[in-house]
């Protein structure tokens, strides 16, 4: 279990690598690519990428990893959402300002964590709402410029809408995690990056130049496939929740790396935000490595035999036992 946690730990962090390399790489890009153009090629670099790994995977899948028709609500859901959350985020981006989207973004993983929580039965302990609660503040202090982020107007309802979305998309992508990855990623990729193009070309965006496609589709494949692949690699032994906590590290990391590709100073908020994240992540891996079980005894008395079980929280790794007198103080009677 403690191994298996620790390659869960290990995905959901090179998920957050493979990401943050998304926006000082875009950045450049995007001087020569529209917005939109370029959301199609990140996820379509990714369907196409996985999809070619996918050819010479194939056939070591085990038949049950494959999608079948009980998974098909949970992978339309995952598409859909993918191409309207993007949508919300423009219009939102459009009527409001892209310090008030940035802030409000972050509710991705508060909403995650809700939703997985209310909708998917999800189990939440103390320690992973204090870790999200943490990660969910230092996101907003990371991207928190001046009292004017604060402002709440119709664009920030658009806003809130796409980090709901995403939430929503990530605990369907967890419905399916047990599944392959390569065929969720090239869906995923593909069936997004299609709808994207689509609405590229109906905006009226101008076609980019060929040259600076192929590079837009190689960090898709790392940023959009490699990372999509690893999260969905998290969710499978961690679930929604935490792995979103873990995943949180992506605009940290993407921040150090804009330090060093673009020369972007780090401001005293990433200071502040990285070490509150930091005690995030503490709390979650805490609770990430807590063994939860149940203990159950029978004992006699009045003539009656009683079956109790006992539910019991412990760390990973540290060897313990219980006297029927230990369990039995847990135990009261009338």
């Amino acid at each position: 279990m403690k191994f298996k946690n620790m390659t869960a730990i290990f995905y959901a962090f090179a998920a957050a690598v493979f990401y943050a390399l998304n926006a000082p790489c875009s950045k450049l890009l995007l001087e020569h690519i529209p917005p939109t153009f370029m959301a199609a090629f990140l996820y379509l670099g990714a369907g196409f990428g996985v999809g070619i790994l996918y050819l010479f995977h194939h056939q070591k899948e085990p038949p049950e990893e494959k999608l079948t028709r009980p998974d098909l609500p949970y992978t339309i859901g995952m598409i859909l959402l993918d191409i309207i959350a993007p949508i919300l985020l423009m219009i939102g981006l459009h009527t409001g300002t892209s310090s008030n989207a940035s802030l409000l973004g972050n509710f991705e993983i508060a909403a995650t964590t809700c939703i997985a929580w209310i909708l998917f039965r999800e189990h939440v302990s103390k320690y992973l709402w204090t870790a999200v609660s943490l990660i969910t503040i230092s996101s907003m202090i990371l991207s928190f410029e001046g009292i004017g982020s604060l402002k709440f107007s119709v664009g920030s309802l658009f806003v809130l809408g796409a980090a709901v979305c995403w939430g929503l998309e990530n605990n369907c992508t967890r419905a399916i995690s047990e599944k392959s990855a390569y065929q969720i990623v090239t869906i995923k990729g593909l069936c997004s990056g299609t709808g994207s193009l689509i609405t590229a070309l109906t905006a009226g965006e101008t076609f980019p130049e060929i040259r600076y496609i192929f590079p837009a589709l190689i960090l898709g494949f790392v940023a959009y496939g490699l990372s999509i692949f690893t999260y969905i690699k998290a969710q499978k032994i961690l679930g929604a929740a935490k792995t979103s906590a873990y995943y949180a590290a992506a605009p940290f990391i993407g921040a150090f790396l804009s330090f060093f590709i673009l020369h972007e100073a780090l401001s005293a908020n990433y200071l502040t935000a990285l070490l509150v994240m930091l005690a995030g992540t503490a709390f979650a891996v805490y609770d990430t490595f807590l063994c939860r079980h149940t203990h159950t005894f029978m004992h006699t008395h009045d003539g009656k035999t009683h079956v109790h079980t006992i539910e019991h929280t412990h760390f990973a790794g540290r060897e313990h036992t219980h006297s029927l007198t230990e369990l039995e103080r847990w135990h009261f009677h009338a």
